[in-house]
């Protein structure tokens, strides 16, 4: 049950990270640092889009409309955080 309990968690902090990197690389292209145009950069965005598109759009559709800002990749972000704080604290139930 011990190894379950890591799967979970590493695909938690996997989870995280593609967030993360999606979130960075928005900002990045907003601020034309990145170029959409570059074929890589292209490849990368659309797929981390289409990635996440699918637990973004379930967030959004519960928060209100906020003008411009995107308070999806947050509130993904805490759930996750909070989904590993209860495995870490019921990790005894694992072993």
């Amino acid at each position: 049950m011990l190894s379950l309990f890591q799967i979970l968690d590493l695909i938690l902090r996997l989870a995280l990270f593609i967030i993360i990197a999606h979130v960075i690389m928005s900002w990045l292209i907003n601020f034309q640092v990145l170029n959409i145009r570059q074929p890589f950069v292209a490849q990368v965005w659309y797929g981390l889009n289409r990635l996440l598109d699918p637990i973004y759009s379930r967030v959004r559709r519960l928060l209100p409309d906020m003008g411009g800002i995107d308070l999806a990749p947050v509130i993904v972000l805490i759930a996750i955080y909070a989904l590993q704080i209860i495995l870490r604290n019921n990790a005894a139930l694992f072993i």
